[in-house]
């Protein structure tokens, strides 16, 4: 696998020679500063080029590999007149990017969140600090934050009790890191939603559900996927996380039958998959060998996490990456089983860019925490250098194992 790490651009504290040092090739990134549904001029993504390749050209040269993410505007998600202008816009950002050379793009189709999570700072054993997401907690902040109408009919009669029992012994302190905690925009944006107007937000998806969600979502790759095809652009969507509704909001690419569903939607390797074994893996009908062997071609990015399922099988936190309900040593293996396949269909390209997706805040990064260094939730450096250090291993000893013959 293609080794790579996310970097948010000039103003992530995780530099570039942090990820060089740690013995990746590649950088995934995205044009954070340009608003959501505005074309990626061709400018823009070659200075974002220039500064991830021309840093420091004596030393080992990383190159942009994958875009991460070009994001959907809301309006194509819920099916608005409108997003014809943004599908539009989207189609030329995907020229633009492909002009410049880059050629794997993910994106996901989750509405109004992204990704959500309760505590960003849930502590481990050993100390560090991991993601964790808490359905009660959850619970909380939608029946007695937000207020949402109708919120209780999302909960057992047993979670909304215990939701206003710990709302009312919570401090104002408390509150407060929940309630911005489970406001947090998108990966890379600084801004986080804000409560008097996030209710509006979820009021315009009342009258979308399950089957309207799905519907936009197939749309949408019907007419982007045909130009990324033209283009040579490997378009790979990213699943759900959490992979369930929230807020009352469907949520439509959570399990095998979701993607089959998609990839039948337009039935080309251009209509891919972003493959996240962090969110795939929360749920345990989830099947991940199985999902990589069905799927192979389509899977066109890979991010390696482990994530534990609590007594609650609804709550989960943010595992080491070779611990945790992800059978890590399967998984890496049915992908190395694919790559060798591409190699032996004479693919031209064959290795699949890799990043080690999130990480416990550990060592120096928590005295960086405690200096207000501040790192985007899951991408401080030395939790993904240990990550990808486990990983880099099991994928060698795999290699090796698939290579020689048994003695």
């Amino acid at each position: 696998m293609i080794e790579t790490m996310r970097w948010f651009g000039p103003n992530d504290p995780v530099s570039l020679m942090d990820i060089r040092q740690a013995g990746c090739t590649g950088v995934v990134s995205a044009l954070h500063q340009i608003p959501v549904g505005e074309v990626w001029q061709v400018n823009d993504i070659l200075e974002r080029i220039n500064i991830i390749q021309a840093e420091n050209e004596q030393f080992t040269p990383l190159t942009w590999d994958v875009v991460e993410s070009l994001p959907v505007h809301e309006d194509i998600k819920k099916g608005l007149p409108s997003r014809e202008k943004y599908i539009s816009n989207y189609q030329e950002s995907l020229r633009n990017l492909a002009q410049c050379g880059i050629r794997t793009v993910c994106y996901n189709f989750m509405p109004v969140l992204d990704w959500s999570r309760t505590n960003l700072n849930y502590q481990m054993p050993d100390g560090s600090l991991a993601l964790r997401f808490v359905w009660e907690d959850f619970a909380i902040f939608d029946l007695h934050i937000l207020k949402r109408p109708n919120a209780v009919n999302d909960y057992t009669t047993e979670v909304q009790e215990s939701a206003k029992k710990k709302f009312e012994s919570m401090s104002q302190e408390e509150i407060n890191t929940l309630k911005n905690t489970a406001l947090l925009g998108l990966p890379g944006s600084e801004e986080a939603f804000e409560l008097d107007k996030f209710q509006g937000l979820l009021d315009n998806y009342k009258h979308i559900g399950d089957a309207e969600l799905r519907q936009n979502l197939y749309y949408f790759i019907q007419q982007i996927a045909p130009i990324a095809e033209e283009l040579g652009i490997n378009l790979c969507i990213h699943p759900d996380d959490p992979p369930k509704p929230l807020l009352g909001l469907p949520r439509v690419v959570s399990t095998e039958n979701d993607l089959a569903q998609l990839m039948q939607a337009y039935h080309h390797p251009a209509n891919g998959i972003t493959f996240c074994t962090g969110s795939l893996g929360v749920r345990e009908d989830n099947d991940l060998p199985q999902i990589i062997r069905r799927f192979g071609n389509r899977i066109h990015f890979i991010h390696l996490r482990s994530t534990t399922r609590e007594d609650n099988p609804l709550n989960f936190h943010e595992a080491d990456h070779l611990t945790g309900d992800v059978d890590m040593y399967a998984v890496i293996k049915a992908l190395v089983l694919e790559e060798k396949r591409r190699k032996q269909s004479g693919e031209p390209i064959f290795n699949i860019p890799m990043r080690p997706d999130h990480g416990h805040q550990m060592l120096d990064d928590l005295q960086e925490r405690e200096a207000n260094r501040k790192t985007y939730p899951g991408y401080s450096a030395i939790g993904r250098l240990k990550g990808l250090a486990e990983l880099r291993g099991l994928a060698l000893g795999i290699i090796r194992s698939l290579e020689e013959p048994s003695k």
